[in-house]
C-alpha cells in the first residue's frame, strides 16, 4: 500500500525491496540474526542488560512507588532493586537464559549526564540523562523494538538525515547514545512538527476526515483488523500533484507568497531550515483549492477521456458527442470544477434536454415569450454555419433590428436549452448541441411553459 501511495505521488524510492538492492534485506523480519549480532555487542560493551522483569513484578513495583507518591522509572534510579543482570552473577545470568526463561534486554543509560543535542527544526536541545528510562531494545520473542532495529539499520544504510515526527523528540536522546554506544556517527535529526485538526485543537486523526468528509489517506484504504474502509485522496479525484504541493506547504515556505510548486521546484527550493516549530492546521478547503488550481492545467483532451469514463456511469456512450466536443465541453466547464467528477452536474444539459425548469428562472417565461421564441427558431433554422461566433451575430443583429431587450430572448433562451439560468457562454451551448436539438428543445419550452 505505502509504495503504491508512494509510486502514485510520484515519490517513488530511488532504493527498495527488487529495486537497486544495495543495502537489503529491507524487511526487518529478515534481518533479525542482524539485531541480535548487535544487541549482543552493547551486553559485552556494558552498555546493556538482561531483564527477567515479568509484567506482573514491574505493575507492582509501579503501584508500590506510586502509593509513596513517587513516579517509577526503570532506570538506575530503581534498576538496582529489579530483577535484571545487574544484580545477579554472570553465571546465574548464563544458566536462566540457557534455561528457556523469558528476557528481555534493555538499554543502560548513562548516569549524571547533560546531552547536548542538535535538531535541524528546533535548534539545541538539552537532556539530562537520570529523568531517562531503560528502554528495552530487544523483546522476549527474538525480536528488537523500534530504537534498535532502526539505528542498527539507519547506520548500516548510510542514512545521512531522520527526519520524523515531533512525538518521537523525546526518543532522540536515547537514539544518539545508542550511537555513542556503538562508536558510531550520529545521522542529522530533524523532527517535523504536527498535522493539526481543522476544526478545535489535536493531532489529525482518520476519524476527522471520517466526521467532516475528507480523505487522510493517499489511496483508499481498508483496515486489515476491523475491515473499515477509508477513502483516498487520489479515489476521491485529486491530482498527485496538488497532493504533494498542498503537502509540502503544511509547515514551510520558501519565504515567498508562492504557492504553487512542481515537484522539481520543491526538490530545488525546499529546505528544512525553512520548516516551523509549530504545528500546521490541516485545511481540507484549501486542499479542493490547489486541486482545481491544477485541474485547471490540465490537457483538455486528457480530461475529456476521464470525463468520458464518468460519462459510461451514465449511460452516456462519449461518442455521442464525439471526442473534440468532448473537449471543448471540458474547456467550457472546468473553470468551475474542483474536480473531474464535478463535470456532470457541470454539462449534463448538454446530452440531456431538461426535464425540468428551474421555477424562479421560469418567472422570465413572460406572455410574449412564446412568440418570440418562435421568431427565435424561423432565425435559427436560416443560419448555415452553426458555429458559436455567428450564431451570436446573427441572433443579436435580429433583436436590435427589431428593438427586442436582451433579457426578453436570451433568459428564455438559456432556460429552454438548459432548464435553469446557468451554464458556460449560450452561444457556445448552441453550437455543441447543434440546430436540430436547439430547436427541439425551444419548441419543448414553447409546449411546457
Amino acid at each position: 500500500y505505502i509504495m503504491e501511495a508512494l509510486e502514485w505521488l510520484g515519490i517513488a524510492p530511488d532504493e527498495t525491496v527488487g529495486k537497486n538492492e544495495k543495502f537489503g534485506p529491507y524487511r526487518q523480519s529478515e534481518r533479525k540474526q542482524l539485531y541480535k549480532q548487535y544487541v549482543d555487542q552493547l551486553i559485552e560493551s556494558g552498555n546493556a542488560y538482561y531483564g527477567f522483569d515479568t509484567s506482573e513484578a514491574l505493575e507492582s513495583w509501579r503501584k508500590h512507588y506510586e502509593s509513596q507518591g513517587e513516579t517509577f522509572i526503570y532506570n538506575w534510579q530503581y534498576n538496582h532493586v529489579l530483577d535484571n543482570s545487574l544484580n545477579i552473577l554472570p553465571t546465574e545470568t548464563k544458566k536462566r537464559i540457557d534455561s528457556g526463561e523469558p528476557y528481555v534486554i534493555r538499554f543502560k543509560t548513562p548516569v549524571n549526564e547533560t546531552l547536548h543535542l542538535h535538531d535541524i527544526i528546533r535548534g539545541d536541545i538539552k537532556f539530562e540523562t537520570n529523568l531517562l528510562d531503560d528502554k528495552v531494545l530487544f523483546k522476549s520473542d527474538g525480536m528488537p523494538t523500534y530504537h534498535l532495529a532502526n539505528i542498527v539499520d539507519d547506520h548500516l544504510m548510510e542514512t545521512s538525515h531522520v527526519i520524523r515526527g515531533e512525538e518521537w523528540l523525546p526518543s532522540l536522546p536515547l537514539h544518539v547514545l545508542l550511537y555513542k554506544a556503538f562508536g558510531w556517527k550520529a545521522p542529522e535529526f530533524a523532527h517535523l512538527p504536527l498535522i493539526l485538526k481543522p476544526v478545535g485543537n489535536g493531532k489529525l486523526s482518520k476519524r476527522d476526515g471520517d466526521k467532516l468528509g475528507f480523505p487522510v489517506f493517499p489511496l483508499d484504504w481498508t483496515d486489515p483488523i476491523s475491515g473499515e474502509k477509508s477513502s483516498g485522496y487520489r479515489e476521491k479525484g485529486f491530482f498527485a500533484e496538488a497532493v504533494i504541493n498542498f503537502l509540502a506547504l503544511l509547515g514551510w515556505n520558501d519565504g515567498t507568497d508562492q504557492e504553487l510548486f512542481s515537484l522539481e521546484e520543491l526538490i530545488e527550493k525546499f529546505d528544512l531550515n525553512r520548516v516551523h516549530k509549530a504545528g500546521a492546521k490541516f485545511d481540507p478547503e484549501k486542499n479542493k483549492w490547489f486541486n482545481h488550481q491544477y485541474l485547471i492545467q490540465q490537457n483538455d483532451a486528457d480530461l475529456a477521456k476521464t470525463f468520458a469514463s464518468y460519462l459510461l456511469e451514465k449511460g452516456i456512450d462519449s461518442s455521442f458527442v464525439g471526442m473534440t466536443k468532448l473537449e471543448k465541453i471540458v474547456s467550457l466547464i472546468k473553470e468551475r470544477a474542483h474536480f473531474v467528477s464535478e463535470f456532470w452536474d457541470l454539462s449534463d444539459f448538454f446530452f440531456i434536454a431538461p426535464t425540468s425548469y428551474d421555477e424562479k428562472a421560469a418567472k422570465n417565461w413572460k406572455d410574449e415569450t412564446p412568440a418570440l421564441m418562435q421568431e427565435l427558431i424561423s432565425v435559427l433554422e436560416n443560419i448555415g454555419d452553426f458555429s458559436s461566433m455567428n450564431i451570436e451575430t446573427i441572433v443579436k443583429d435580429w433583436m436590435t433590428k427589431n428593438e427586442i431587450g436582451m433579457g426578453k430572448v436570451m433568459q428564455p433562451f438559456r432556460l429552454s436549452l438548459v432548464g435553469a439560468l446557468k451554464g458556460p457562454h449560450l452561444f457556445d451551448i448552441v453550437e455543441i448541441i447543434g440546430k436540430e436539438e436547439t430547436i427541439r428543445r425551444i419548441e419543448k419550452a414553447i409546449a411546457e411553459l
